[in-house]
């Protein structure tokens, strides 16, 4: 049994820059998930932990008890480890879609609970729904039977997992306290290490298009992530990556589908590929599975099998026609020289007003929405030539999507100096 706490004492404690002890953290959180403490009060805590911050302790303490709010998933009968990825979500992310079933068909289960998009970044249940007949929502059981036969799922996370964390996420939205730390760090891995994945690897996006912009901000979240993982007994690896530019050639959600296909089928951009192949040498690390090159079972075509065999057993047809949207608009080059740069946030943003995203939980996306760019940083450009494609089924959005985009790219002359993919590893 919980000892018995105020609220306004937990708020008071922490708004004065104190520690909140063990007991006051588990009655906190399990008083809000069970609406004895109020949204109002919660929402002074949330904004005191933004202001003051938490230790070590606080923050591996919050997230059991946001663990405790729900059930535990366990993977132990199934024949194979397991490992799972978490990005914090840019433009062009569609890495979990051709890194899963690669994992997979280097014999490690990946059970991928993943979200929905909101705001500016896309959610890989939005990419994969627009798949004719492909299901999000999966029973636990249903899960555990696809992983052992296929060995990866990418399913909505159930409501039993981490209810405090649902309950928190959307407090934090509305109250101005999104970016604390300590919140940003429980909310994901309380759902992660309830999950019950033996190892996990962090993709945390760094730049304009990301959520944290700063490279120090960055690693502190990364930093933070690992040890609650490792705490926890859960072998944990960040790798910090850039998100100044969008990632692939398409933000959007058939778009992504269709990108990730062709990496699967040995094409697709250079960057999609790389970043894949990094993230599944650490699951594949991480899982006691170094023997295995995914660069060779990628070629081998095994993954576009994995792939084939989890859109099936969910539902999907992996060979009908993708949805595309009724109207398209290009944006031509309006000199010539070399693209310099093209900001992740404003594609992000473009992407989002054509329909693409939604704006509140519950709104509906477009399948075929999105924008596509027909150069990447680096490249030389010709005046009057595409640049990018903007596709949506309402022309009326158009104008917005396109007021976002400018001054979204530079073209010049200046010499281009590439950032790489791959800043820091932490772990």
């Amino acid at each position: 049994m919980t000892e018995a706490h105020d609220a306004v004492e937990v708020i008071v404690a922490k708004r004065d820059g104190g520690d909140l002890s063990d007991s006051q953290i588990d009655w906190v959180v399990d008083a809000y998930t069970g609406g004895s403490v109020t949204d109002e009060q919660m929402s002074a805590l949330a904004m005191a932990i933004l202001l003051n911050g938490m230790d070590r302790r606080e923050i591996a303490r919050w997230t059991a008890a946001m663990i405790a709010s729900g059930e535990r998933m366990d993977f132990s009968s199934l024949s194979r480890p397991t490992a799972d990825k978490h990005s914090t979500g840019g433009v062009g992310d569609k890495i979990t879609l051709p890194l899963a079933p690669l994992v997979a068909a280097c014999g490690v289960a990946v059970p991928q609970l993943s979200g929905r998009g909101l705001g500016h970044t896309g959610g890989t249940l939005d990419k994969l729904e627009s798949i004719p007949g492909w299901r999000a929502s999966l029973s636990n059981e249903e899960m555990l039977a696809q992983l052992e036969g296929v060995g990866a799922v990418i399913c909505a996370a159930g409501a039993g997992l981490a209810p405090a964390d649902k309950k928190l996420y959307a407090l934090r939205d509305v109250t101005g306290t999104v970016e604390a730390i300590p919140l940003i760090a429980s909310s994901i891995m309380s759902k992660k290490i309830a999950e019950g994945t033996g190892s996990l690897v962090l993709d945390v996006k760094v730049g304009t298009g990301a959520f944290m912009k700063e490279l120090d901000l960055a690693r502190e979240l990364a930093e933070t992530m690992v040890a609650l993982g490792t705490d926890a007994g859960v072998r944990t690896v960040a790798l910090l990556t850039d998100m100044s530019t969008p990632l692939g050639l398409t933000a959007g959600n058939a778009l992504e589908v269709r990108e990730s296909v062709e990496v699967l089928a040995g094409g697709g951009p250079a960057d999609v590929v790389e970043l894949t192949l990094a993230l599944a040498r650490e699951m594949l690390a991480g899982a006691g599975r170094e023997d295995v090159d995914p660069a060779e079972v990628l070629s081998s075509g095994a993954a576009m099998d994995s792939w084939r065999a989890m859109i099936s057993a969910q539902g999907g047809d992996p060979d009908a026609t993708l949805p595309t949207a009724r109207e398209q608009h290009v944006v031509t080059a309006p000199a010539s020289g070399v693209l310099t740069r093209l900001d992740a946030m404003a594609v992000g943003l473009a992407s989002w007003r054509l329909g693409a995203g939604r704006a509140k939980l519950g709104d509906g996306v477009q399948a075929g929405a999105g924008v596509e760019w027909h150069a990447r940083p680096g490249d030389t450009v010709t005046e009057g030539q595409p640049l990018l494609t903007l596709h949506t089924d309402e022309p009326e959005r158009f104008d917005r999507a396109l007021a976002s985009l400018d001054g979204g790219f530079d073209i010049s002359e200046a010499a281009y100096h590439p950032t790489p993919l791959v800043l820091d590893r932490i772990g």
